[in-house]
């Protein structure tokens, strides 16, 4: 093992919870530690429906996944990957589209522990890789750049991610990215609305001594999409963004898909 290999291993800590690995266990995953289950399980007791959330997330992004590859978009960029779980973004579009690109975005140790997961795609398009953090925006799409055509549309994808950036710096950060990115490019975006119940949450999430994870006023998700179209049926609870079931769990993140005029 090289010396770089032992200061990787030493990054991932097993007494200390860790974002996504607290994710990954509301999901149902496998790709955690008893402490972060111990968080995981602190933070629904506080709020229940975080679970939910979770679960909701990911089907609101296979959704919006789905309806972007119906209207020809072929690039995506998945700011905030997380650990890999099952439909992530090049397994949807790859699955309708294979010669569709997609590049991840994630400064993590232990994402990027995961990355040959990530990286294995329809050989027909491209999966890559960056490791940078998301309000990094230049550098991260500059590296995009070497997969993902810039000259064409590209889906932005913050799926749960903003939380991670202070609200006064969140809006400035997805523009940055929408600024960089042509006319026919798609925002997806979504993240947990402010409630009493969402700010215990947010209360207990930051008693697992993690960086803060901040829950959003409406206006603090929908002025990221200034300038942009709202597609049908623009901001809503997740649940209810084209549902494919009828009975979905009604939950407190509330999303968007918006195109660049």
């Amino acid at each position: 093992m090289s010396a770089d290999d032992d200061e990787f291993r030493r990054s991932i800590r097993s007494d200390v919870p860790h974002s996504a690995r607290v994710w990954n266990a509301w999901l149902g995953g496998k790709d955690h530690y008893p402490v972060d289950r111990e968080l995981a399980e602190a933070v629904s007791a506080a709020y229940p429906q975080m679970a939910d959330i979770a679960r909701a997330s990911r089907a609101f992004q296979i959704r919006a996944i789905r309806h972007l590859v119906s209207v020809g978009v072929r690039q995506f960029l998945d700011v905030g990957t997380g650990l890999p779980v099952a439909n992530s973004t090049h397994e949807v579009a790859q699955s309708i589209a294979p010669e569709s690109r997609v590049v991840y975005v994630d400064n993590d140790p232990i994402v990027l522990a995961h990355a040959e997961a990530l990286l294995t795609g329809a050989p027909e398009g491209r999966t890559d890789y960056v490791d940078a953090d998301l309000s990094a925006t230049d550098v991260v799409v500059d590296e995009a750049a070497k997969t993902l055509d810039l000259s064409e549309p590209v889906a932005v994808l913050l799926l749960s991610t903003l939380g991670h950036l202070v609200p006064a710096e969140g809006i400035e950060v997805v523009q940055r990215y929408l600024a960089r990115m042509p006319s026919g490019s798609h925002l997806v975006l979504c993240d947990t609305v402010k409630t009493p119940q969402t700010l215990a949450a947010q209360e207990a999430y930051a008693s697992g001594d993690n960086p803060p994870y901040f829950v959003r006023e409406p206006a603090e998700i929908t002025g990221c999409a200034e300038g942009l179209e709202l597609v049908e049926p623009g901001f809503v609870p997740i649940d209810r963004w084209r549902p494919e079931e009828e009975d979905a769990v009604p939950v407190d993140q509330w999303g968007l898909v918006a195109r660049k005029p």
